[in-house]
């Protein structure tokens, strides 16, 4: 249920339009839905401004196009983290508008327009770190934040970031995705007043073991504004994003 749902529910209630009784009862099934295999948050919207994003990874095919079919009656726009091709045509049964980026592994379904003009930059080390940047650019872009994509301007050409500062200063927050040593967050984070997050992936060599240099570069980061989330978790570093923008909103 959104929140506009919900105030309208109230004021059919003051009109008269509709008994207190039938609200609760409306309400009490509301909170969430038992699927046996899933308790779906139907009330996520409420607090957080966005459904219920489902992570497919580890669930069989039905159960991900149940769970997003239940989610599309009650929610425009979807999301789906970490989904294989298998699985994104298990829910094309189900939902036909879903779409999918097979090098982010996500579903979504947009919808028109954008629920802010604020925009956040996604911004590469690399172009083996688009994976994960695809993955915070789309779900933001689904969340209705414009996104600004600056992909392989890493340190070790430094003339890249320089050339692309006016975009990056001109931007509510940024994103910086990087692997190997992940320093590009700290160089951004120096060159821009504007919130930094961090996020590592598992691109590497040998030491770089899967990433974890990567966040531990970016942990002990000098610069100012930086915050750093989980190793290829491009996911969560949109919904941060996204929560600084709604926060900045009031």
């Amino acid at each position: 249920m959104k929140r506009e749902n919900l105030k309208q529910l109230l004021h059919q209630i003051k009109t008269g339009l509709i008994e207190p009784e039938e609200v609760v009862d409306m309400l009490i099934t509301e909170p969430y839905t038992d699927m046996g295999f899933a308790q779906i948050d139907d009330h996520r919207s409420l607090r957080d401004n966005f459904c219920e994003v489902v992570f497919c990874q580890g669930k069989e095919p039905g159960q991900v196009a149940q769970i997003m079919e239940h989610l599309s009656t009650r929610n425009e726009r979807l999301l789906g983290t970490r989904a294989s091709e298998e699985v994104f045509q298990a829910v094309k049964q189900r939902i036909p508008d879903i779409c999918y980026h097979s090098q982010a592994r996500l579903l979504y379904r947009p919808a028109p327009g954008w629920c802010t003009e604020q925009k956040v930059a996604v911004v590469t080390a690399g172009t083996s770190d688009l994976p994960v940047a695809e993955e915070a650019a789309i779900c933001l872009e689904t969340m209705g934040v414009p996104v600004v994509r600056l992909f392989d301007v890493g340190v070790a050409g430094i003339h890249r970031v320089l050339h692309n500062l006016p975009i990056i200063r001109n931007v509510k927050v940024v994103i910086v995705v990087a692997g190997m040593d992940g320093a590009l967050a700290s160089v951004v984070g120096g060159l821009t007043h504007r919130p930094v997050i961090a996020v590592p992936t598992s691109v590497g060599y040998g030491v770089s073991f899967n990433g974890l240099a990567a966040l531990l570069s970016m942990l002990n980061t000098c610069a100012p504004g930086v915050g750093v989330v989980n190793i290829d978790n491009g996911y969560g570093a949109a919904a941060l994003a996204q929560s600084i923008i709604e926060t900045n909103h009031g």
